[in-house]
């Protein structure tokens, strides 16, 4: 059973709203922080190597989680920071910007955290985030010679996420 959507993969993908090529980098993470997948699309200066660099958005989205838990205006039960949260628990984020790109995140139920860096005019992306997610779903998730929390090495799933993200806008 899927979390967002029905059984089947919509065969219409949500559109963006942007124009061009937008992603840069796409990492999905699981409950641990182990590092399922990073791809790279539009990345022309690389400054860490790839470990440093997935153990460092980690960082940055178990900071950003934390934070917005405890600046939540709403919620009385106020969490120390860094203190591990339940997926769904809490105030969360969905995106932020900065003068070279924008950082889009999800997380579903089960754990699994979803980054994808686009360009910063790029439009919400909540909706094409569940999608990657379906893909994960019927192309990793169901795939019974997947072991989970191993990295994603399936050319079916890679090339149709590769070629969803270069049809984003």
């Amino acid at each position: 059973m899927q979390f967002f959507g029905t059984t089947e993969i919509n065969p219409s993908p949500p559109a963006v709203t942007a124009s061009g090529n937008n992603a840069h980098m796409m990492y999905i993470f699981n409950r641990n922080g182990v590092c399922l997948l990073y791809r790279e699309w539009n990345r022309s200066l690389h400054t860490l190597d790839a470990q440093q660099d997935q153990k460092l958005m980690f960082g940055l989205l178990f900071s950003l989680k934390s934070l917005t838990a405890k600046m939540d205006p709403v919620s009385a039960d106020k969490v120390n920071l860094g203190v591990p949260q339940l997926p769904g628990q809490g105030c969360s984020f969905h995106s932020f910007r900065t003068n070279t790109y924008k950082l889009s995140f999800m997380e579903t139920p089960s754990g699994i955290k979803l980054i994808l860096v686009t360009h910063p005019r790029t439009g919400d992306l909540r909706e094409s985030l569940k999608y990657i997610y379906n893909l994960y779903v019927e192309y990793v998730v169901k795939n019974p010679l997947y072991t989970p929390g191993t990295p994603i090495k399936y050319e079916l799933f890679n090339s149709t996420l590769d070629q969803y993200v270069r049809g984003l806008g």
